[in-house]
């Protein structure tokens, strides 16, 4: 199996676009971490400017963004899981298929995977074929689009005098996705 991974063009695939859009909401994580940072940094120095009521007013409204932001994380790095599960799946599957035909075009009634064999004669090997009619078969898996990296741009701007009613409303629409 490690071999049939390693050359399916599929799998390759799947690995690499796992990899990017891992690396893209990583990206768009340490982005907006620096935001908060900086914004409380703001806050910071405001600190003996503003009126006590404003200063927690928006203490919380930052609060009420990192919060919203963390769940909008979360759920897109839940979708990736998902997409990564749902696109293995798929290549089982197909993988699948592919041993059971070449098995029986070799009249094979049993398949077992390498580490457990002790000992085979190379014809019984059917790594290599399975690889290539593989390949044939399956060069790439349709993964699901990254609907939700839109939601965490809204998350980068500044947070508005009521905060909770938005941090409501930016909830709806990442839960109907």
């Amino acid at each position: 199996m490690p071999e049939i991974q390693r050359v399916s063009t599929a799998f390759n695939q799947v690995r690499e676009e796992i990899e990017r859009r891992r690396q893209r909401l990583n990206d768009d994580l340490q982005r907006e971490q620096n935001n908060w940072r900086e914004q409380q940094q703001q806050l910071a120095n405001q600190r003996a400017s503003l009126p006590p009521e404003q200063l927690r007013q928006r203490e919380r409204d930052l609060q009420d963004r990192i919060t919203d932001s963390q769940r909008i994380f979360r759920e897109r790095s839940r979708a990736i899981e998902q997409a990564a599960q749902g696109a293995l799946v798929e290549i089982e599957q197909a993988l699948g298929v592919v041993i059971r035909q070449v098995a029986a075009s070799r009249n094979v009634n049993l398949v077992l995977p390498r580490p457990l064999v002790i000992f085979n004669d190379p014809p019984f090997d059917l790594t290599e074929e399975v690889s290539q009619q593989f390949n044939r078969m399956l060069r790439n898996v349709s993964m699901p689009a990254e609907a939700s990296a839109a939601p965490a741009a809204p998350a980068a701007t500044p947070p508005r005098a009521a905060a909770p009613p938005p941090a409501a409303q930016q909830g709806q629409p990442a839960q109907r996705r």
